[in-house]
């Protein structure tokens, strides 16, 4: 599935007339072009649709409402990856031609084979809350950011959780946690974190994989059940999420003891098990519901005049919000670079100077209509992950509710095994260290 908006098919059919470089110089002249990976077709579907959504309805407010980013437009055009490695590098590849400023892969694999081409393309990779952590580490990886946090900054700070739950981490000693992962490198990405804090509290930490799509689990919640753990952490996505809630009602775990990241704790995950997914947890870094001055705004501009993405009783899904903030925070990236270079078609270079002196502020999010909505956010040239904190929402059988303050991630654990595998990840790309000290 193709989409693209009113103005992306005047600037195709001026560039079918003219030539295949046009789009290019089109796209430089009349806005800033963003591709998105999407998918809205598949077993992650019900994952992918309310993200897609929640993105396209955050740009088409900025273009009805201010003219795109300070009068200067978004244009994209979305293109069908199916979750699939493949099927996103091949999007990625019949786009870049047009000249995106960046690209939000939405999937750990395919960020994991557009790392190397970002530099050589020089377009942002920005893996919002995905992708290879070790690329946080912007001396390495100058092309490519991850904030407002990571996977191993989640899954400490869900370890901190638990042991705030038990009266300290130190209560963690002799616990029984399981980790259940989506067999990919996305679902694989906390388990070193999660080994390390194993041997550092002295908990017993069990890795459970579910391969793609994850639709059959009997085998591996028969293992829960013999191995009856204190704690359940899950890194699923798509249909895998659904199945596994379901399951873990038929073992009689206790819900509330059951935790799933981020891409884990959307309403599509819960619906389908009914009341028995009441007291369900998971992670993630913005508010779910609408109680928000943004969402007031997009209602008004974009669905009253016919122009929502999806259906407006939709807004405020979790997967929907977050497609909101990976929009803003690639608004305000952009911003933060019309700040320096003008308020213009930018090019990717200025674009990425915005994503790595990004500084949001609460005053900012107040003036947004987002204050509340999430966390405050300051990137730097060896910090592309902005060390942003975490959340607790759980699942009362109608609608998420957020349970916790905001959890800091263990800087002083993942911080050092964040530098350590960047120079291991760099190297192997025969990248060579920036000193920011140079560059300040």
């Amino acid at each position: 599935m193709k989409r693209v908006r009113v103005p992306m098919i005047g600037l195709l059919a001026l560039a079918v007339v003219l030539g295949p470089l046009t789009g290019v110089v089109s796209a430089q002249s009349q806005g800033i072009f963003i591709p998105l990976l999407v998918y809205r077709t598949g077993p992650y579907a019900p994952s992918g649709i309310p993200i897609a959504n929640g993105f396209v309805d955050y740009f088409s407010l900025l273009n009805e409402r201010d003219g795109g980013v300070n009068g200067v437009k978004i244009i994209w055009e979305e293109c069908e990856t199916q979750y699939d490695t493949k099927q996103g590098v091949e999007c990625y590849e019949r786009l870049k031609g047009k000249g995106p400023v960046l690209v939000n892969p939405y999937s750990t694999g395919i960020t994991y084979q557009l790392i190397p081409k970002a530099p050589v393309d020089k377009v942002v990779v920005f893996s919002m809350g995905y992708g290879m952590t070790a690329a946080a580490d912007g001396r390495w990886f100058p092309w490519v950011f991850s904030f407002p946090t990571t996977y191993w900054s989640q899954a400490s700070a869900v370890i901190r959780y638990m042991g705030q739950q038990e009266g300290g981490l130190e209560k963690l000693k002799g616990k029984k946690i399981v980790h259940i992962f989506h067999n990919s490198p996305y679902g694989k990405e906390a388990n070193p974190t999660l080994e390390d804090l194993a041997r550092k509290y002295g908990f017993e930490l069990t890795l459970l994989a579910v391969d793609h799509p994850g639709q059959e689990q009997k085998a591996t919640w028969l293992q829960v059940r013999r191995l009856n753990p204190d704690w359940i952490f899950m890194s699923g996505w798509g249909v895998m999420n659904q199945v596994a809630v379901k399951e873990a009602v038929a073992t009689g775990i206790k819900m509330d003891r059951f935790i799933g990241n981020w891409w884990s704790a959307s309403e599509a995950d819960v619906v389908p098990a009914g009341e028995a997914a009441k007291g369900y947890k998971g992670a993630t870094f913005h508010a779910p519901g609408t109680n928000f001055k943004v969402f007031q705004e997009i209602v008004k501009h974009v669905y009253d005049k016919g122009k929502g993405a999806g259906k407006k009783e939709e807004m405020g899904a979790a997967l929907y919000n977050r497609g909101i903030v990976n929009a803003m925070l690639s608004a305000e990236a952009i911003r933060t670079a019309m700040a320096k270079y003008g308020n213009k078609a930018l090019t990717s270079e200025q674009v990425r100077w915005g994503f790595e002196n990004l500084n949001l502020t609460e005053q900012r999010l107040d003036q947004m209509g987002m204050k509340g909505f999430t966390h405050p956010i300051k990137v730097t040239c060896e910090d592309h992950e902005g060390n942003g904190p975490v959340l607790i929402q759980q699942w009362d059988g109608k609608k998420w509710s957020i349970v916790s303050d905001w959890i800091a991630p263990m800087r002083e654990v993942v911080r050092p095994k964040l530098e350590a595998a960047a120079v291991e990840e760099g190297k192997k790309l025969s990248y060579t260290q920036r000193d920011c000290a140079k560059e300040k």
